[in-house]
């Protein structure tokens, strides 16, 4: 009964020490690693960590599905050429990550009863004249907001905003390269 029981718990701690080593020849050594490398205050490694694509996440052990990809961050020089040439309108929906800016309806004062809306999606965050799809539609009423004609504005107004856009966006890359030289 003794030798059984000696047995048991020796088979006990020989997988314990088995899992132990495979743990760490997994990490490479102790985890937490060299004590100079990493700091002391537990978020400025985590920060660290993060920065260096490290760490465990909750979603990639249980297999749950990515989150969306953000490529249209405000860094991005074809998304804030647009929201600077089109600043002087109020926006209704915007969605960096989806590619999209929707703006309301604008009117100016001369003419209260015809108004604009813009829309601006992304193709791509590379500035090239294929990069943007714009749509602008005019909306004409008569003196109250019932009758009312829809239409989308005519070419001419979307090459001349595009034309602009591509300009800003232009020079915001410039500026951005220059900064990355110094």
């Amino acid at each position: 009964m003794k030798t059984n029981l000696l047995t048991s718990h020796f088979l006990k701690i020989s997988f314990f020490i088995l899992l132990f080593g495979l743990f760490l020849g997994g990490c490479n050594g102790i985890p937490g690693g060299d004590a100079r490398k990493n700091p002391d205050d537990p978020k400025l490694r985590v920060k660290k960590n993060l920065a260096e694509g490290r760490g465990f996440k909750l979603n990639d052990a249980l297999g749950s599905p990515k989150g969306g990809v953000f490529e249209f961050a405000s860094s991005n020089e074809l998304w804030r050429a647009s929201l600077d040439v089109i600043d002087f309108m109020p926006l209704a929906s915007v969605n960096y990550s989806g590619g999209i800016i929707i703006t309301d309806w604008y009117s100016n004062k001369k003419n209260r009863n015809e108004s604009i809306k813009i829309t601006i999606r992304f193709l791509t965050n590379e500035i090239r004249s294929d990069a943007l799809n714009i749509k602008i539609f005019t909306r004409e009423c008569e003196k109250t907001l019932i009758n009312c004609n829809f239409i989308e504005s005519n070419q001419k107004l979307v090459s001349e905003l595009k034309k602009e856009i591509l300009k800003k966006a232009t020079i915001y890359k410039k500026e951005n390269l220059e900064k990355k030289n110094k």
